[in-house]
This record gives structure tokens, C-alpha cells and sequence, in this order.
């Protein structure tokens, strides 16, 4: 290669034959071809280019089929679940599967919504899906609403829940009726018996109502159990003949006893206690005395004023000296006790044996049987005398004595029989 070659080669002079005719001179294209390529692939690397297409990741295959199985368990673990509730909401009140065990529900006062009915039902197992009888009883409230009577129930499932609702409304369980008469005297003992013989009620129900439930009638709505007290309604079960259906419900029965005597025992007997300086409580305790102690009505307002008399001379005669309050522990309350029972005939007797070698000073804690109207009215209108003492003769004629000398020279001449 000669030095214009050379030179040729490194000028960018087209080393054909350029020249023209005119001998004028060209610069080859090439370089200028390849700066406009570069500019243009510039331009078009300047330009915002589309983002590339993301391909949708394809499931497998085996991933479908596992979602789809787990979907249908859902739907029927779900199905099942359902199912299982519906059919527990059912038989709560149709009782289909229910048995017929027995479960004592006892309430001491009033319930007044169905609400809470329902809420005693299932705190003693008798229902399982409690929102459901709730909705259940609001839609049949005509038939089975408040209000639900305070005692003791006898209920069990196979009853369904309008049925369970129903008895705690106080609904007789038959229609077949008894009549049954309860003489002046009779004790509570005595009123049990003759109650359970007729198929009227439970005796453990009527003995749970008589010592716990709590009741607005006037006469007895501050009488409270107490340890020395056997039975707590002594005295207010008032004697008269009544009407009970067979089975009927306990507290029901109770209501029928308290109800007519707290009509029976007037404003005007009311006030005439206060009026001696007794409450009615007491009075009921005196009324019962008489009521054992006389042999006749026309006794009563004689042995009534021997009552009060020692009352009103506690200092001299703290004792009243009359026999009855001990047989009625002897003869109407430890008969009737219970292995089971809480105190003993003895343990009563300290507070009941007002006799004349007796410790209970004063009236007992309790009437000793449920006087009638006329024991009632000898209690607050006793005869006006100075009589201390009184006793009875074999044919149950009445001696009375101011002294005790009198006393004792009465008794050797018309009972000389009478330990004194």
C-alpha cells in the first residue's frame, strides 16, 4: 500500500473511481447510512415500549380437583351442623326423642316473661337450644305466657316445651275433680296426708312449697322459716271444705288454704290485735291453743281470757301451763319426721313444751295446728275474768281458778285422777 493509499484509507474518500466526469469528488453514503440507523434505534429506544404480556399461571391440574373436595366438606360439614341443630330444636318441642325421667324445678317467686321460664328450663337440662324455644314460646305466648306460679315442678322432657311452660302456669293436670273437707285443728301433717291419699299432690312438693315459697298474701308474706319451727305455714292453711283437681299443681293448691283465710281474717280482726298489743302472728298462735285446749266453742272465750291473763302477768306466770304444744310435737310432728329430717322430736320440744314443767316461757314460736274462725275470735275477744287456771274432767266438762289453791282443791274434787 503507497502513501496515497494510505492517506485515501483514513480520509473516508471513496478510493473507487468517484470522480465524475468533472473530476469533482463524492464521500461515499456509508457512514452517514449508519448514523442514521444508530439515531432511529435511539429514537425508537426513547419511546415508552409496551410492558410485556404476563402470562396467566396455569393451574394444575391436581390443585382444581383438591379445592373443589374441600369445598363440598364445607358444605356438608355446614349441612350437617344445620341439620343437627334443627333437629334438636325440634324435638325440644315436640319431645320426640325425650324420656321421661323425672327433674324437679322449684322457683320461690313468681316468674313474669317467658324468657326467663325458659332460661329455668334449660339451667335444669330439660332443653338444649334455648334461643330457639324462646322465639319458639314468644310466637305461642297466648297459650303458654307468663305469668309462671312460684313451688316445686315434677317436669320432664316428654312433655315438650309448651307442655313444661304450661305446668309452670299452674295447670291442673286432669279435669277429674275431689272435694275435700279439712276440720278446725287439723295440722299441717294431717292436711299433707289427706291430700296425697286423695291424689291431689306430691308430698315432697307440698312440704318444699310450705317451707320455701314465698307468698303475698298479707297473713303470711312475713312469715319466714325458722330452725325451731317444723312447719313453716302452721296455722294459715285455713280449715274449710275445697275443690282440688287430681294432680294438681302444689303451689296452686297452697294459694286455695292461704288465700281464703287471708279473706277470712278481716281489717276489723286486724286491728283489734293491734289494738290488744299482738301482732296477728300471735294472735293465730293463741286461736290455735284454744282451738286444741277447748272442748266446745262455748269454752273457748273462757280459755282464751286463762291465756291472756298469764301473758299479761309473765312475772308470776311465765309459764301458760296447758299440755297442747306438747302433743302436738308428740302426736302431729315426730310421727311424721323423716330419718332424714334436720331436728329430732326432742329438739322441738325444748320450744314448744309450755306445760307447767315445761322451758318455753311465753307463747311457742309457731301455732300448733290451723284454728278455725271461731278459736280466731275467742283469741281477740277473750272473756273478761281473773282466771289463771283451768282444767277438764273426763266427760270434758271446763273448772276454771283465779289461785293455785283453788286449782288444786277443784281438781281432788272433780279429777282427782290429774297428776298435779
Amino acid at each position: 500500500m503507497n502513501n496515497d493509499d494510505y492517506e485515501n484509507l483514513f480520509s473516508g474518500i471513496n478510493p473507487v473511481d468517484t470522480a465524475g466526469a468533472n473530476n469533482d469528488v463524492y464521500f461515499s453514503n456509508v457512514e452517514t447510512e449508519n448514523d442514521n440507523s444508530t439515531k432511529l434505534k435511539a429514537d425508537t429506544d426513547s419511546v415508552s415500549a409496551p410492558a410485556p404480556k404476563r402470562r396467566k399461571p396455569v393451574k394444575k391440574k391436581g390443585q382444581g380437583i383438591a379445592g373443589t373436595y374441600i369445598f363440598f366438606i364445607v358444605v356438608i360439614v355446614v349441612s350437617v351442623l344445620l341439620s343437627v341443630y334443627v333437629v334438636l330444636c325440634l324435638n325440644d318441642v315436640l319431645a320426640i326423642t325425650k324420656t321421661n325421667s323425672t327433674v324437679t324445678v322449684s322457683f320461690d317467686e313468681d316468674i313474669d316473661n317467658i324468657s326467663d321460664a325458659v332460661d329455668l328450663l334449660s339451667d335444669n337440662g330439660l332443653i338444649t337450644c334455648k334461643n330457639f324455644c324462646k322465639l319458639f314460646a314468644k310466637y305461642r305466648e297466648s297459650q303458654v305466657g307468663a305469668p309462671y306460679v312460684a313451688g316445686v315442678y315434677y317436669l320432664y322432657g316428654k312433655m315438650g316445651l309448651e307442655g313444661m311452660l304450661q305446668t309452670l302456669q299452674g295447670d291442673t293436670a286432669t279435669a277429674e275433680t275431689v272435694t275435700l273437707t279439712f276440720p278446725e285443728g287439723y295440722t299441717v301433717s294431717e292436711i299433707v296426708k289427706k291430700l296425697v291419699d286423695n291424689e291431689v299432690c306430691d308430698e315432697a312438693s307440698l312440704l318444699s312449697v310450705i317451707q320455701t315459697v314465698d307468698f303475698t298474701y298479707s297473713l303470711v308474706s312475713d312469715i319466714e322459716a325458722q330452725e325451731s319451727v317444723p312447719y313453716r305455714l302452721e296455722g294459715y292453711l285455713f280449715p274449710d271444705t275445697y275443690d282440688f283437681y287430681i294432680g294438681e299443681s302444689t303451689s296452686s293448691v297452697i294459694k286455695k288454704f292461704l288465700s281464703n283465710g287471708d279473706a277470712k281474717i278481716t281489717k276489723e280482726y286486724r286491728n283489734r290485735a293491734e289494738e290488744l298489743g299482738y301482732s296477728m302472728n300471735d294472735i293465730i298462735i293463741i286461736a290455735s291453743i284454744i282451738q286444741c285446749e277447748a272442748g266446745s266453742t262455748e269454752q273457748m272465750a273462757t280459755i282464751s281470757s286463762v291465756i291472756h291473763n298469764r301473758l299479761q302477768d309473765q312475772v308470776n306466770f311465765p309459764l301458760l301451763g296447758v299440755d297442747s304444744t306438747v302433743d302436738y310435737i308428740t302426736n302431729k310432728v315426730s310421727p311424721y319426721l323423716s330419718l332424714g329430717s334436720v331436728h329430732t322430736a326432742d329438739y322441738y320440744m325444748t320450744y314448744y313444751d309450755t306445760s307447767s314443767s315445761g322451758s318455753q316461757v311465753g307463747l311457742p314460736p309457731s301455732p300448733i295446728c290451723n284454728p278455725g274462725i271461731d278459736a280466731i275470735e275467742a283469741a281477740l275477744y277473750p272473756e273478761d275474768t281473773d282466771y289463771y287456771y283451768f282444767f277438764h274432767d273426763t266427760d270434758g266438762e271446763l273448772y276454771t281458778a283465779s289461785s293455785y289453791s283453788e286449782s288444786k282443791e277443784k281438781v281432788s274434787t272433780y279429777a282427782p285422777y290429774l297428776s298435779y
